[in-house]
């Protein structure tokens, strides 16, 4: 894929907004993953004013995307194709085993490795609950195995798993992609999923907060997206999946993975399971009506055959056709979700 060059006032503003030495130091932070401001005064022992207004700048300069997710705000290398090949040929440039730069990305490393280890303790302390659950359907390995013999996608350029959840569909598939993004509106679990994907190998990844219904996202921007155990949670079901196909470019590839259609009834009170499965034919009917295709469907049976409750886990992979018509989108006026997606620890 070509990338359009910078214009000459673009590149030397870039360059400028580059030319200093604690500038470079936070720029070579970001290519090893995302910092908020707090985490770069903590790394750099440098003032919250001080370290905002390199930022400021820098961010101006076209070099860094902005999130903000409640009071943090998280930085990370731009995306856009021209600055992002400048950082990349110039951080490049610069010996990744400097004294300065070695002890700032331990000292980042040490914030990470904490953050991690607090998700892991809040995802322990629910950990009962989750195992009760997984005992009922078919083993995870199977079912991820599945997930990466139904993709095919070796080499593609944007993955987006909406709702993320613990970002375990990230780990296992971003690396078949130039840019993976995960959405979820659980605070904890995205916090969970950001440690589980930061250092050099998932640089390429972000997880961010929003609403699956109502994506950030351009008309047929992505190559694959996936729906992994989340469609359960939904009110309306139908319409995540017209936003997934919304923004599936042509001959895309979605795979939703739920499960069938089952009369586990304390599901709805134990987990906030809205939805008790999903029958073939009704899952099938939604994706048509999106314009998608269904072109594989598989049932993975409980992994224990002799649990009395046990649950079937339904795969479909659906792909876009080249004509690229994702059908009707939206039947609200007002084309936002009423909240229905649930925070909830998946």
């Amino acid at each position: 894929m070509s990338v359009r060059p910078l214009s000459a006032e673009a590149g030397l503003t870039a360059l400028r907004a580059i030319a200093e030495p604690t500038r470079l130091r936070i720029l070579m932070l970001l290519s090893t993953g995302e910092l908020t401001v707090k985490d770069l005064t903590q790394v750099l022992g440098q003032s919250q004013p001080r370290i905002s207004r390199h930022l400021k700048l820098m961010h101006g300069a076209g070099l860094l995307s902005r999130v903000q997710e409640g009071s943090w705000v998280y930085f990370r290398l731009t995306d856009s194709a021209g600055h992002a090949a400048l950082l990349r040929d110039l951080l490049k440039q610069f010996a990744a085993d400097d004294n300065d730069y070695r002890r700032d990305r331990d000292r980042a490393d040490s914030i990470r490795r904490q953050r991690f280890e607090n998700a892991q303790a809040f995802f322990a302390d629910h950990a009962g609950q989750w195992d009760k659950l997984r005992a009922l359907h078919a083993d995870e390995a199977e079912v991820e195995a599945q997930i990466c013999e139904l993709l095919g996608i070796v080499n593609g350029e944007l993955l987006v798993d909406m709702g993320t959840g613990t970002g375990r569909v990230l780990e296992l598939l971003a690396g078949r992609f130039t840019r993976a993004i995960g959405i979820d509106t659980n605070q904890r679990m995205l916090g969970y999923a950001r440690a589980r994907t930061q250092g050099p190998v998932f640089s390429h990844v972000q997880v961010r907060h929003g609403d699956i219904c109502n994506l950030a996202l351009q008309d047929g921007s992505a190559d694959a997206v996936i729906m992994h155990q989340v469609l359960h949670y939904l009110a309306d079901p139908r319409r995540a999946i017209a936003e997934a196909a919304r923004i599936l470019r042509p001959e895309g590839r979605l795979i939703v993975v739920d499960f069938a259609a089952h009369t586990v009834d304390r599901l709805r009170d134990e987990y906030a399971h809205q939805r008790l499965g999903f029958a073939d034919d009704q899952m099938t009917a939604w994706l048509k009506e999106c314009g998608l295709e269904v072109s594989i469907q598989k049932d993975l049976p409980p992994a224990n055959a002799g649990v009395k409750e046990g649950l079937t886990v339904s795969l479909w992979l659906a792909t876009r056709g080249a004509a690229g018509d994702a059908g009707p989108v939206d039947d609200h006026a007002d084309g936002r979700a009423d909240d229905q997606f649930l925070e909830i620890a998946r």
